[in-house]
């Protein structure tokens, strides 16, 4: 009886000995990913820009995104429907093309450069200072820009300000932007008056509401205190979002796609040119 109890034990042993041991010895399982918020598609906000203002979207740490902007040089009111369509509505006219990248170079944070064909160069940065998502009220966040005309060579803009959004349930958003943007005027330096401040104070109003599941109409207008060269900026369009794509169509009152060019206003409020922008989210 001894004997067998002993077997026993000698025998579990052997069996269990094996499993053990390979429990010992198996390497840990790897930690899951961190589960980066900011990478979740926001329906309210599929862009970076509403058409050319800034908005709460957040890009993701050591992520990019790149945007095309195209402002074709054709007034659609010159001329008759026949001019205009023989123009194919403004297709067949020169255009001001603008080519951006942003990368979130820390959470929460991004920059980004924009550069026109006018050879007007943008750099810019933006943080994320609240988030609607943690508040249930508010996002916010603080802004800064500089441009520079002749390839960031003459005739330097910078601007200062914040952007406020507040996401309407499942239907959009809609944004306030207060900005400060210095040196406004156009015309060389060397000829402006001494007593000319070139201040601008622009406060951009925007809007982005979903009319089809991925499919949203937009608006902006900024009107401005300060130095007002030209006519307040103003633009309206129509966008649709496929993936990491945003598609848009619209019409401006100038060409203007930084923000020391949308501080110096449209052309005249009569003038209206169509434009295009697309965007490509990389991540």
């Amino acid at each position: 009886m001894r004997w067998s109890r002993i077997m026993l034990a000698v025998t579990v042993l052997a069996v269990s000995w094996p499993h053990t041991a390979g429990a010992q010895n198996k390497p840990p399982a790897p930690a899951a990913p961190d589960d980066d918020p900011d990478r979740d598609p926001n329906r309210n906000q599929p862009d970076f820009t509403i058409v050319n203002l800034p908005t709460t979207l957040r890009v993701p740490r050591f992520k990019s995104a790149f945007r095309v902007t195209h402002r074709f040089g054709r007034r659609l009111g010159d001329g008759n429907f026949g001019d205009l369509a023989d123009d194919l509505f403004g297709l067949d006219s020169g255009a001001q093309i603008g080519l951006e990248y942003r990368f979130g170079i820390i959470r929460g944070g991004q920059i980004g450069i924009h550069r026109t064909s006018s050879k007007t160069i943008e750099f810019f940065g933006q943080y994320s200072v609240l988030q609607q998502r943690e508040n249930k009220m508010l996002g916010l966040d603080a802004f800064a820009s500089i441009d520079g005309t002749n390839n960031f060579r003459d005739s330097y803009t910078p601007a200062l300000g914040i952007v406020v959004s507040r996401e309407l349930g499942s239907i959009g958003a809609i944004y306030a932007e207060p900005m400060w943007v210095n040196n406004t005027n156009p015309l060389p330096t060397d000829v402006i008056p001494e007593d000319d401040h070139n201040d601008t104070f622009i406060l951009g109003l925007g809007a982005r509401l979903r009319i089809r599941p991925t499919v949203y109409i937009v608006g902006e207008f900024i009107p401005r205190i300060g130095f007002e060269p030209g006519v307040n900026h103003g633009t309206f369009g129509i966008e649709k979002r496929a993936g990491g794509h945003v598609f848009q169509l619209n019409f401006s009152n100038s060409y203007g796609s930084t923000v020391g060019q949308l501080a110096r206003g449209g052309t005249d409020n009569d003038d209206w040119y169509l434009g295009f922008n697309i965007s490509r989210k990389f991540f």
